[in-house]
């Protein structure tokens, strides 16, 4: 039994330590500034700790660039949360600066991506979706590299171990006059 209580108490600190992940937020409807803002103050609302943030860099919207542009920033941040429940928090979020289901890569208001999480690496589901940390798609995302790059340049790839250094080298060459710091 004490074994037991040993291995549960073990557990329970694991699960309540901080962790130090990273989010990348965009909004192209509406005031976009304004939609990250409150993305902002309601993740500080559900005690997630906001250690850094990136400048705002606005990008075309992808892949119909005739869409509105976004504005994007990555935040660094600390949190006790679990991956599930910080995954819960910030859907929820969405969901309250007026996010709704569209189809993918639509316009919307305030989507919250969970770039990092404790630099795990790891595929999981929750109420029928997908949750894969690292971000499947963000090393080809220069709206998520470049502000991650500018709060760690240190950062290493989770999955892949490649250093952001490298991965931010596969951008150079490509016509980058389309994002721009705001």
């Amino acid at each position: 039994k004490k074994l037991e209580t040993g291995i549960v108490m073990k557990q329970d600190i694991l699960e309540k330590q901080v962790k130090l992940s990273y989010l990348a937020i965009g909004s192209n409807l509406g005031d976009r500034f304004a939609n990250i803002q409150l993305a902002k103050k309601l993740l500080l609302l559900n005690s997630i700790y906001i250690k850094d943030v990136s400048s705002y860099y606005e990008t075309p919207s992808w892949p119909n660039r005739s869409f509105p542009k976004f504005f994007n920033i990555v935040l660094k941040i600390k949190t006790d949360k679990s991956l599930i429940d910080l995954f819960k928090i910030v859907k929820n979020i969405e969901k309250k600066i007026g996010r709704k289901k569209d189809l993918k890569n639509h316009p919307r208001i305030c989507d919250i991506d969970i770039i990092d999480f404790n630099g795990i690496n790891l595929i999981t589901e929750f109420s029928g979706q997908k949750i894969e940390i690292p971000h499947p798609k963000m090393h080809n995302r220069n709206f998520v590299i470049f502000p991650l790059y500018e709060l760690n340049k240190n950062w290493v790839h989770p999955k892949t171990k490649v250093n952001i250094n490298h991965i931010i080298n596969q951008f150079k060459g490509l016509d980058l006059s389309d994002i721009r710091i705001v």
